[in-house]
């Protein structure tokens, strides 16, 4: 599985009701549901991710994180994940939104565009950087709001979410060391990890 997946995988306690939305081939919906005996299920936009999901046995739906989160009920899950794709989604607020109305945790990971490389990429070459994480050229890329660590925490601050737990790692799985320095972190975290729930 790839590293933010694994990381996700140590969140989600046994037995957890989880909503893997872009769950793509459904590889965390198989390991939860294998190793953590977990009510998994996911919801993918791309057609051909969803036939290979439900043709592995898996409880996948073809659906629009932008669109079809509505349709689901108020805390029918205790974990929503939304893995790298944060960023690629239309309206990334709202996708929040209904994550932490449908479960009591929501936990999101993304690619951290405040990491060193990219800002020396961009100051040193004027075009937009091309990373293991950021893989493609802006072009093909589906991200439409890449965003930073910093950003991040200040809209969970802004809309009044709980940061339950957060981390930043690298590619090869190195957690960054900086857990007391949010700034640190997003200076030097490739990747982004967060556990969320509403405030209060």
């Amino acid at each position: 599985m790839r590293l933010d997946l694994r990381l996700i995988a140590e969140m989600i306690p046994h037995g957890a009701k989880v909503l893997d939305i872009g769950c793509g081939d459904g590889a965390l919906i198989e390991h939860l549901t294998r190793e953590k005996q977990a009510d998994a299920r996911g919801i993918e936009i791309d057609m051909a991710e969803v036939t290979k999901a439900v043709s592995s046995g898996l409880a996948v739906i073809h659906g629009d994180a932008d669109n079809d989160l509505a349709f689901y009920p108020d805390g029918g899950f205790d974990f929503v994940v939304l893995s790298r794709t944060l960023q690629a989604v239309e309206k990334p607020r709202e996708v929040l939104r209904q994550m932490l109305r449908i479960g009591r945790h929501a936990v999101v990971s993304f690619p951290n565009f405040g990491h060193w490389q990219l800002r020396w990429r961009l100051l040193t070459r004027g075009r937009m950087p091309d990373t293991n994480t950021w893989n493609r050229p802006w072009f093909e890329t589906p991200n439409i709001h890449p965003c930073t660590i910093l950003d991040f925490m200040a809209l969970c601050e802004m809309d009044g979410y709980r940061v339950e737990k957060w981390l930043a790692v690298d590619e090869r799985g190195l957690k960054a060391p900086w857990r007391r320095s949010v700034r640190m972190a997003n200076l030097f975290g490739e990747q982004a990890l967060f556990q969320l729930s509403r405030a209060g």
